[in-house]
C-alpha cells in the first residue's frame, strides 16, 4: 500500500520570486520585465507584490556577495549544486542577510520551496546550508570572506559586481568614486514618471518634481499603475536619464534653412523615448518614425505611440528604409551592455561578457554611420547608449568622426548646464551617474551634418 505523500507548505510570494530567478537563469529574461507577470499570475496582493519584487530584485542584486558566502558553507563548489536549488538558498540568504526576516521564517520557508521543487534530500541540505549561513550578519561575513582579499576581489564580494565590469567602470569614473558607484547599483531606483507632451501635464502627475527633466516625476508610493495618466497612456514610467536624452535631442538647434518636420528614433524598442519624442514632434508640427528591427518590441513602440502618433517601421537600424538626406533629427539609442542600468536591471551584469563588447561596438557604430547617412544637412544625431564603458561611448564617437569628414561634435554642454557634474569623457558630450544624478549612466553625444 503506498503512503500519501505529505503535504508541503509553499509561500506564494518566495514561490513567485523563486520563478523570476529561473526566468532569469533560463530564459534571459529581464527581471523588471517578469516580475509583473509573475505578480499577475499569482495574484498577488501589493504587501506580497513588494515583497516578491524586493526578494527577487535584491537577491539579483546581491548574488555576488551570497554565492561568496555560500561557498563558504557548501563543501563543493558551486556549479555542482543543483541550478534551482542554488537559486533557492540565494533567496534564503537574501532573507536571512538584507531583509527583516526572522531566521527560522527565512530557513523553513526556503526549505519548504526546496523540498517542493526538488526533493527531500535537497531540503535537508538547504536546511544545513542556511543554518550555516544565519550564524552572522552580513557586516560579519563581509570581514571575514575579504579580510586578506586583494582590492579587486574584495570589491567583487562587497559591491557584488564581476571584476571585468569593475575594471570598465574603475576606466570610465575612476578609483575615488568608484565605491560609490557600486553601492548605487545596489540599490533599488526610485519609480519616474513621464508626462507626455501633449497628453499631460507634469502637475497632474503625483510625485516631486524631477530635478533635471521637465518632464518627470518621482512617485512618492504606490503603483504606477494605478496613476490615471499612466493608465490611460497619456504618461509613462521611465528614467530621468531617458527623459533627458529625448529632451535633448528636441532642443539642439538645427542649422541650414532646412525644415524640421521629420524626426527619427532608430533602435526604438520598447518604446519609451519614442513616446516623449513623438509628442514633442507633434508639438512642432514634425512627425516621428520609429524603427525597431524586432516584431514583438515593434508592436511595443506603437502600443507606446497609440495615443502621440508617430509612424513605426520595422526594420532593421543599420539599413534603415528612409532615403538617404530626409532627416532632420535622428535618436540612436543603441543596444549596448546596459552596464548603466545595473540598478533596473541588476541581472545585466551577470548576463554580459567582456566578449560582447566588440560585437556590440561593431553594432554601435553601424548605427550611428546609419544615422548620419539619413541626416539632411544642418541636422543633428544624438548617439546614447546606457552605459559608461569608454569603448561604448567615446570610443565610438571618435571612431565615427575619424572616418566621416561630413559630420562635427556638437558641445551640448549649455543645454544641460542645469545638471551638474555631467561632463562626458569627449568634450561636448554628457554622462549622467546613478551616485552623482540619480539616473542611469546615460551617455549622450550629438553630432550634425555639415
Amino acid at each position: 500500500m503506498r503512503h500519501p505523500q505529505p503535504r508541503i507548505d509553499v509561500d506564494v510570494p518566495r514561490l513567485a520570486a523563486l520563478e523570476v530567478l529561473k526566468a532569469v537563469r533560463v530564459d534571459d529574461a529581464y527581471a523588471n520585465l517578469v516580475l509583473p507577470a509573475v505578480i499577475q499570475h499569482y495574484r498577488l496582493e501589493p504587501r506580497d507584490a513588494a515583497f516578491t519584487t524586493e526578494l527577487a530584485s535584491g537577491t539579483l542584486r546581491l548574488r555576488g556577495t551570497y554565492d561568496a558566502v555560500l561557498a563558504a558553507c557548501i563543501d563543493r563548489p558551486l556549479r555542482k549544486v543543483e541550478a534551482k536549488v542554488l537559486d533557492a538558498l540565494r533567496l534564503g540568504s537574501h532573507q536571512l542577510l538584507s531583509m527583516r526576516v526572522p531566521a527560522h521564517a527565512a530557513i523553513s520557508t526556503t526549505v519548504n520551496l526546496v523540498h517542493a521543487r526538488s526533493s527531500t534530500g535537497a531540503a535537508g541540505f538547504a536546511n544545513a546550508v542556511l543554518r550555516r549561513v544565519a550564524v552572522k550578519p552580513l557586516d560579519a561575513w563581509l570581514e571575514e570572506l575579504t579580510a586578506d582579499a586583494a582590492p579587486g576581489r574584495y570589491a567583487e564580494i562587497a559591491f557584488s559586481h564581476p571584476r571585468w565590469v569593475i575594471d570598465e567602470l574603475r576606466r570610465a569614473l575612476g578609483s575615488e568614486e568608484l565605491p560609490a558607484l557600486l553601492a548605487a547599483d545596489n540599490v533599488a531606483p526610485r519609480v519616474t514618471l513621464v508626462a507626455r507632451p501633449g497628453l499631460a501635464e507634469r502637475d497632474e502627475l503625483p510625485g516631486t518634481p524631477t530635478p533635471f527633466s521637465r518632464h518627470g516625476v518621482v512617485l512618492d508610493g504606490g503603483s504606477p499603475a494605478e496613476v490615471p495618466a499612466v493608465a490611460e497612456g497619456r504618461a509613462g514610467v521611465q528614467d530621468e536619464g531617458s527623459q533627458l536624452v529625448a529632451q535633448l535631442l528636441a532642443d539642439v538647434p538645427l542649422e541650414g534653412d532646412g525644415p524640421d518636420a521629420t524626426w527619427v528614433d532608430l533602435c526604438a524598442g520598447p518604446g519609451g523615448k519614442a513616446a516623449l519624442l513623438a509628442g514633442l514632434a507633434a508639438q512642432r508640427g514634425a512627425r516621428l518614425v520609429a524603427v525597431e528591427r524586432q516584431h514583438h518590441r515593434a508592436r511595443l513602440v506603437a502600443r507606446n505611440l497609440a495615443r502621440t502618433g508617430g509612424a513605426v517601421l520595422t526594420a532593421d537600424g543599420t539599413r534603415p528604409p528612409l532615403p538617404p538626406g530626409s532627416v532632420d533629427r535622428v535618436l540612436v539609442d543603441a543596444p549596448c551592455t546596459g552596464l548603466g542600468a545595473l540598478r533596473r536591471r541588476p541581472e545585466a551584469r551577470w548576463r554580459r561578457r567582456p566578449d560582447d563588447l566588440l560585437t556590440l561596438v561593431l553594432l554601435q557604430r553601424a548605427l550611428v554611420g546609419a544615422a548620419l547617412d539619413l541626416l539632411r544637412p544642418g541636422g543633428v544625431a544624438l548617439y546614447a547608449t546606457c552605459s559608461p564603458v569608454r569603448a561604448e561611448t567615446e570610443e565610438v564617437v571618435s571612431s565615427v568622426l575619424g572616418q566621416r569628414d561630413d559630420v562635427e561634435l556638437v558641445d551640448v554642454g549649455a543645454l544641460l548646464s542645469h545638471v551638474p557634474d555631467a561632463a562626458g569623457p569627449l568634450a561636448g558630450t554628457v554622462q549622467l551617474w546613478p551616485h552623482r544624478h540619480g539616473t542611469d549612466a546615460m551617455f549622450m553625444a550629438v553630432l550634425r551634418k555639415r
